[in-house]
């Protein structure tokens, strides 16, 4: 259930799906704070910093097999007390080629407001299927 604490986290979790599914690395990097953390799904690696993520979204959209990912958000909670909020939810990757879900799993992710945006600050992803 959106409501209205969720809802800018919700408009820009669309914008981040939007981006990769348009392979456009420079539309993701405003939704990600300066120094975030993303830890992949499969491998455990921790990617950190916004260059070095927007660097990997360019290596993985000039693949020829590359997936396209999504994020669907099941709960976002906004802290009360901190501009801060946490989502969970699930992601697949889709062969872009084929449609064919290739890999799904579940993850987490805290944002942090600045200057009125919602920025991504954390990723942490469990590789399931």
């Amino acid at each position: 259930m959106t409501t209205p604490a969720d809802l800018p986290i919700r408009t820009r979790r669309a914008a981040f799906n939007r981006a990769i599914a348009d392979a456009d690395a420079q539309a993701i990097g405003p939704i990600l704070a300066r120094d975030c953390v993303m830890v992949t799904g499969t491998d455990s690696a921790v990617i950190a910093g916004r260059a070095a993520q927007v660097k990997v979204w360019q290596r993985e959209f000039a693949s020829p097999g590359r997936l396209i990912y999504e994020r669907i958000s099941a709960a976002i909670t906004v802290s009360p007390i901190e501009p801060i909020a946490l989502e969970q939810g699930e992601w697949r990757g889709i062969a872009r080629d084929t449609g064919a879900l290739a890999a799904s799993g579940v993850y987490t992710a805290k944002w942090r407001e600045v200057a009125g945006q919602w920025v991504i600050e954390a990723e942490i992803f469990v590789t399931l299927a």
